[in-house]
């Protein structure tokens, strides 16, 4: 096996060329692969799980996180779901040499503009196996060539199911060489990655904030950063509690581990003495334990059935990944914006209310990817907004924001016709 700067220079040079014929390849092509990468993901079932079993069975032994864990684990189930997310990309619109904003101009010209994929994706990600699939037929139906770079926890998993990709959507008529899988393990081939700018267009680091700090530091091309939630709820003096109760409950209770799980509660004043006994119930049974401030706390300290404990600075801005959330009183809507916009992350934010201006005041100055009215938070996802997957979530502005599919991966290029025209 050649070393691991190899490896990457190697592959980084095959994506690129694979990348030039993948740009022009017909739509009925890439469905084609893309449907029949779904067949084979269901019908590899069994090789897919024991390499993840190996992945698992090591990663316990390591002492990896519950949250890592669960990103890592893959069942049944979650096979089916991410075969079934293959499928809904297939049937999506291919973006790929859509023509818009179309003009004529006073001297005849034709001026617009044409959808075009960005080139090579380089993927940096760690621990979820399903990012190998969803980023790589993302990237293959808006015909990008992929450099995925998994972590070590992963290794088994990942390596199994790239060359299913590999394999499946070769002899569907896609590129050789359009889906590369770095197999080292080598640190140091991430830092190769990230200099590679005349092969890689754009880079997608997920994972943990160390990964992402140092992808976006070190990067020579353009890096799309996002993935780390601090997600708050709002509960407004105006919500209907019920309503207030299941939102905050799924966001927090549904799964824990991802970055769209909801990590604070801010109430209002008006009803904390009525919210929060109803909510802390529910999320008790669910073992979920509640860092409070001093009102919230002095509320909940009479219940027996809950884990309730004073709160410290470090947990308002903290992301959980656990059965754990921060709980605040405030006064007005104006304190929940003011304590949002200094801790939250940018990725999704919500407000519980029934008050249309309270409503639009928090869409409207809620600086986040994803602000959400009377639903939970954990909807921001590729799959849950119609993308049928994503290659991130984009908490910056530039040049995606929020889940990242099929059009996030795409740039234009001008197209000017003309029937002799010469510039005076």
């Amino acid at each position: 096996m050649p070393s691991a700067t190899n490896e990457v220079e190697i592959k980084a040079k095959a994506a690129k060329a694979a990348s030039k014929k993948l740009a022009n390849l017909s739509t009925a092509v890439k469905n084609k692969a893309l449907l029949a990468i779904a067949d084979e993901l269901v019908g590899k079932e069994k090789d897919i799980l024991a390499a993840n079993r190996l992945d698992y069975r090591e990663g316990k032994k390591a002492g990896m996180s519950t949250a890592m864990l669960d990103r890592l684990l893959l069942n049944t189930e979650r096979i089916k779901g991410i075969a079934g997310d293959v499928r809904t990309v297939a049937a999506l619109p291919d973006p790929v040499g859509e023509t818009f904003e179309m003009r004529t101009l006073p001297n005849g010209l034709q001026v617009g503009k044409k959808r075009v994929p960005l080139g090579v994706i380089g993927a940096v990600y760690e621990s979820r196996p399903n990012v190998t699939v969803d980023i790589s037929v993302l990237c293959l139906k808006s015909g990008n060539a992929v450099m995925l770079r998994g972590g070590k926890e992963a290794v088994h998993s990942n390596s199994a199911l790239a060359k299913i990709i590999q394999n499946v959507a070769y002899r569907a008529g896609v590129p050789e060489g359009a889906v590369q899988f770095i197999e080292s393990t080598d640190r140091a081939m991430v830092g190769q990655m990230l200099k590679m700018r005349d092969y890689i267009d754009l880079v997608i680091p997920r994972g943990g904030a160390d990964l992402i700090k140092y992808v976006a530091q070190n990067a020579a091309m353009p890096v799309v950063t996002g993935g780390i939630g601090v997600c708050h709820t709002y509960v407004d003096r105006s919500a209907n509690l019920e309503k207030a109760a299941a939102i905050v409950y799924n966001a927090k209770v549904q799964r824990p581990t991802v970055c769209n799980a909801l990590d604070a509660i801010l109430v209002h004043a008006e009803v904390a003495k009525s919210y929060l006994p109803m909510v802390a119930q529910q999320l008790g049974r669910a073992k979920v334990e509640l860092h409070c401030d001093k009102r919230a706390l002095k509320i909940l300290k009479p219940l027996t059935s809950i884990k309730a404990v004073p709160a410290t600075e470090k947990d308002w801005g903290k992301e959980f990944l656990a059965l754990v959330a921060a709980v605040k009183v405030v006064d007005s809507l104006e304190e929940a914006l003011e304590h949002i916009d200094r801790y939250g992350s940018g990725h999704s934010e919500a407000i519980v209310t029934e008050d249309y201006s309270a409503a639009m005041k928090f869409l409207d100055e809620v600086d986040a990817a994803c602000v959400y009215v009377n639903a939970s938070t954990r909807f921001t996802d590729g799959g849950q907004f119609g993308l049928g997957a994503e290659v991130g979530i984009s908490t910056q502005k530039f040049h995606a924001r929020g889940p990242m599919g099929l059009r996030e991966l795409t740039t234009y290029k001008w197209i000017v016709l003309g029937s002799g025209q010469v510039r005076p």
